[in-house]
């Protein structure tokens, strides 16, 4: 099965800020990064995940927020490029991809079902492999850079969502 676990789950909130007070206080999670009313991630107590959880400012103009309160994306793992790579042609092929990104830590994805519900397959950079650096970023995704660069074959999320042997 090429979907291996949920990786996280991003929402749209009415108030930033009092999700985040929820979340904190009423389950444990804690705030990883945040961008003050606007978004904000968060990570569950023993998680060594990049973020378990995002909340975004509904309505959010000129950003993945614009839209109404509710689920926006759930995204999935897959443990290799090679297989991120295979997904990525399946999607195309059923006119569903969206878009590509590569967020440092995890190489991504983006598509829609046939009822335009939006989600994510993406791939973790292993804990050896974190890049060093300022946070979040979103770029281009270039899969075959990205193969040429970490390997084919090589087990995505160890030490992050998949634990160490």
């Amino acid at each position: 099965m090429p979907v291996q676990r949920l990786n996280h789950a991003v929402l749209r909130v009415s108030d930033v800020n009092r999700s985040v007070a929820f979340y904190t206080e009423a389950l444990g999670f804690r705030v990883k990064t945040e961008m003050p009313g606007r978004a904000a991630f968060l990570q569950a107590e023993d998680s060594t995940n990049d973020h378990d959880l995002g909340l975004f400012a509904a309505g959010v103009t000129g950003g993945a927020a614009a839209g109404g309160i509710g689920l926006y994306h759930l995204a999935w793992e897959v443990d290799t490029l090679a297989e991120l790579q295979r997904i990525a042609g399946v999607l195309t092929e059923h006119g569903s991809l969206v878009g590509a990104s590569d967020h440092g830590t995890t190489k991504a994805l983006y598509a829609k079902d046939p009822d335009g519900i939006e989600f994510e397959v993406c791939w973790l950079v292993p804990a050896q492999h974190l890049p060093v650096g300022d946070g979040p970023m979103t770029a281009p995704l270039d899969i075959a850079a990205e193969i040429e660069r970490y390997g084919a074959d090589t087990k995505g999320g160890i030490g992050v969502s998949v634990p160490t042997a």
